[in-house]
């Protein structure tokens, strides 16, 4: 009886509590929304910018005919904060690039979804953000480099990874502002990686590059450096694309472009890379949550600006932590639903120095269990490897550095799973 009765209490004061949540939020949410005055500012913030004509997001939300189809949906994404995609814990204000709604602002989309999703009034229309007609999401490029030819994608079977050398023929250094690159063919191209490159390099000119230019993955198309900071293109060097190509039972072909846009002045600082990877990981098969853990200690003092974690699709989460030489440890980033997806690279929205002799340890965990949906085959062990039923275990992290002062190169660093 004592059991029934205080049973019986738990749910009336569920019932309070659920009645008390469900009265303040009826309370706080706005009222009498339109898509002009309130909910198209908020689109063209934080969403448009991948949600447009010649981008790689599957819907335009350019206008309210474009937004009205999906309201349900957008509504469904951003209350469960899927959409604008952020994966990393960190507060707001950490990240120049978090794209993450306000409560006011999600409050707002849902309010507006329940009343019926209204266009309001043409005279609260906000002004349409312009974009590039060409497609270049960095503006209008100095120079634009190709592929030779079009490389034939078959449609099925598995692609290995391929270079592809194009000759600059420029005649000075340059400083290079902002990169980005443009498949032709976005569907198939998992990734693109770029390296700078001497004239005539022989075959391990990739390994001995001069740096890397910059990468294309899921959510970053193009790249602005900050104002002041460039990457060096030496007179006559050669850019090698490495392309990763999937085939999905259609042939096709791809020709990829690199739109470069060249800084005015010479630069005060340029972007190095300091990454650290762990190459000797064996995840054994079935093993839902297993641990790859690497460690690299820093040489020399090192201005941090941005960290992009990467792994395939069995990765879970990864975390990145620095330990200091007074025994203080700070978490640098934090992961803790990486999306194979949606690879971000995290721009700290004030560069970060670490002393010398700070450790940068990376933490990750892999799913290789039937229950990611994700997982190809949870009965096999899975080593490092390019293809995306294989794993990789990387934290790059970009580095600002004196235009004197020699950059830290990407090193490899070796350490044991669990």
């Amino acid at each position: 009886m004592r059991g029934e009765t205080l049973r019986m209490m738990r749910c009336c004061v569920g019932s309070f509590l659920a009645a008390t949540v469900a009265m303040a939020a009826n309370t706080s949410a706005p009222r009498n929304v339109t898509y002009t005055k309130d909910v198209a500012s908020i689109l063209d913030k934080s969403c448009v910018e991948c949600h447009r004509p010649t981008m790689f997001a599957p819907m335009s939300l350019m206008t309210y005919d474009e937004v009205r189809p999906w309201a349900r949906a957008i509504k469904e994404k951003v209350v469960m904060r899927q959409m604008p995609p952020w994966h990393a814990d960190d507060p707001a204000g950490v990240f120049k690039n978090d794209p993450r709604l306000l409560q006011t602002e999600i409050d707002t989309i849902a309010a507006w979804v329940d009343a019926g999703a209204p266009k309001g009034a043409d005279k609260d229309m906000p002004p349409t953000p312009t974009f590039s007609t060409d497609g270049w999401t960095i503006g209008k490029p100095d120079v634009v480099f190709s592929m030779a030819t079009e490389y034939p994608i078959p449609a099925e079977g598995t692609v290995p990874y391929l270079n592809f050398r194009i000759p600059t023929h420029l005649g000075e250094d340059k400083w290079i502002q902002a990169y980005e690159f443009r498949p032709s063919n976005r569907a198939q191209v998992h990734h693109v990686v770029a390296t700078i490159v001497p004239p005539n390099a022989g075959p391990g000119a990739i390994a001995e590059g001069m740096g890397s230019l910059g990468n294309l993955v899921p959510s970053r198309p193009g790249v602005l450096l900050p104002p002041g900071v460039a990457k060096l293109l030496p007179a006559n060097s050669d850019i090698i694309l490495q392309m990763h190509y999937t085939t999905n039972g259609t042939p096709s072909t791809d020709r990829t472009e690199v739109g470069l846009i060249f800084a005015k002045e010479p630069p005060k600082q340029l972007v190095g890379s300091a990454g650290v990877t762990n190459l000797t990981f064996v995840i054994p098969p079935n093993d839902p949550n297993y641990e790859v853990r690497t460690k690299r200690k820093l040489t020399k003092d090192t201005l941090v600006w941005a960290f992009m974690p990467h792994m395939h699709v069995r990765g879970k989460d990864m975390t990145i932590l620095a330990h200091f030489g007074d025994g203080r440890t700070q978490t640098l980033l934090s992961v803790p639903r990486y999306d194979f997806r949606w690879q971000t690279t995290y721009e700290l929205k004030q560069a970060e120095l670490l002393p010398k002799g700070t450790e940068i340890e990376v933490i990750a965990h892999y799913d290789n269990s039937a229950r990611n949906l994700n997982n190809p085959d949870p009965s096999h062990e899975v080593r490092w490897g390019d293809q995306t039923w294989e794993e990789m275990m990387i934290a790059a992290i970009e580095t600002l550095g004196d235009r004197d002062t020699p950059q830290p190169q990407k090193t490899t660093s070796s350490g044991g799973g669990q």
